[in-house]
């Protein structure tokens, strides 16, 4: 476990962290510094305690939306992947039928050739 000063809003923040995790919870408490310095911007002075709150707030209904993406894009995959299963269903029927339809034609030009052989070989006087 790795430990770490992290500053948000200008406090210092001692922070514990998995080994190798450093690096990203750097980038987290950037990010959450960086928000509250954004809505400082907009709305002024109105509270260290506000601006976090409403950092914390910003944050976590982006994470609410991209959850939202993340389910609609998982339905949607599901649903391609049903798609994907029934066309190659359908391909294998398709195939299937195909090769039934040439195993007939098959069949009847062996037959008809079997006629043309009969009819061409009983015509012919050999004497």
């Amino acid at each position: 476990m790795s430990h770490l000063n992290v500053t948000i809003n200008g406090r210092q923040y001692r922070m514990a962290c998995e080994d190798g995790q450093e690096d990203r919870l750097q980038k987290l408490a950037g990010d959450l510094e960086r928000r509250i310095g954004d809505l400082r911007g907009k709305f002024g002075e109105i509270g260290d305690q506000r601006l976090e709150v409403m950092a914390a707030l910003t944050a976590s209904d982006e994470l609410m939306d991209a959850r939202q993406r993340i389910h609609a894009l998982e339905t949607e995959l599901n649903a391609l992947g049903d798609v994907r299963a029934a066309a190659a269903e359908r391909a294998r029927a398709t195939q299937t039928a195909v090769a039934a339809a040439l195993n007939v034609a098959a069949q009847r030009i062996e037959k008809t050739t079997q006629v043309l052989n009969r009819t061409v070989g009983g015509g012919i006087a050999i004497g």
